[in-house]
């Protein structure tokens, strides 16, 4: 495992504490913490003892403040078509115990769809969430188009991902992308004291539980995924894309096209 980006601790019996370790970059999901959290499940997400994961950001400024666009950038339409950041959302949500995101600062892009992938999500008062993908010319593809409806209503989803606006902490509250509100000082103890909750029921019980969830509530899956990677590969190979990508990374606006 990459431990300059994912940390791994056990504070307590039964619960897993990882960690997003990229503070200086707001956590942006880049290959290598891919990676990371790859084998992080490799490594943990078969232990029969385990009962709750909670998954933070390091720092104080983001949870993940979404893909890297460096790395973003370079891609193709056929590394679309690789789902990469959507195989290892799919992974932490079909996890067989509850994935809980503690979440301070920024959770945006692939980092929103990194919370959205999670069962319960505590966010600080300071969290900032959103899909703001569409203004560098892409859309959001590693689980946003059909999380983000399951958990808020398709009405509300379209608003988010067509405006791409941030959505602060009482928001997100209030339409359900939020479990919790608390100080930032208190997110990872809150998530901490939920595991711990779950931990003391019955772990055949809870298990079944997250599967029967999963399986009923979101029908067509598969092809949900296949869909949302093939469209997001046309939007790869486009030269707007490149331009707003461009843009971003130089720190200038884009141009209107």
């Amino acid at each position: 495992m990459s431990e300059s980006r994912i940390l791994v601790d056990h504070p307590e019996p039964g619960v897993l504490l990882v960690t997003l370790n990229a503070p200086e970059r707001r956590n942006a999901i880049d290959q290598e913490m891919v990676d990371g959290l790859h084998a992080m499940l490799d490594e943990h997400g078969g232990d029969d003892s385990l009962a709750a994961i909670v998954l933070t950001g390091a720092g104080e400024k983001a949870f993940a403040a979404g893909a890297d666009i460096g790395q973003l950038r370079d891609r193709t339409g056929e590394d679309a078509k690789k789902a990469i950041n959507s195989t290892i959302f799919n992974r932490i949500e079909e996890c067989a115990v509850p994935v809980i995101a503690a979440i301070k600062g920024y959770a945006l892009g692939g980092g929103c769809e990194l919370a959205i992938a999670c069962d319960l999500r505590v966010i600080g008062e300071s969290a900032k969430l959103g899909q703001p993908e569409v203004a560098l010319g892409i859309m959001p593809a590693a689980g946003g188009t059909y999380r983000l409806p399951r958990l808020i209503g398709l009405g509300r989803a379209r608003e988010l991902i067509y405006t791409g606006r941030m959505v602060a902490a009482d928001e997100a509250l209030r339409i359900g992308l939020a479990n919790a509100v608390v100080p930032d000082t208190e997110v990872v103890e809150r998530a901490l004291g939920l595991a711990r909750s779950i931990a003391k029921n019955g772990p055949l019980a809870v298990r079944a539980a997250k599967k029967s969830l999963n399986t009923l509530s979101r029908p067509g899956h598969e092809h949900a995924v296949e869909f949302e990677s093939a469209t997001q590969a046309e939007l790869f190979d486009s030269d707007d894309k490149r331009a707003r990508m461009d843009a971003f990374l130089q720190k200038r606006a884009a141009k209107k096209r």
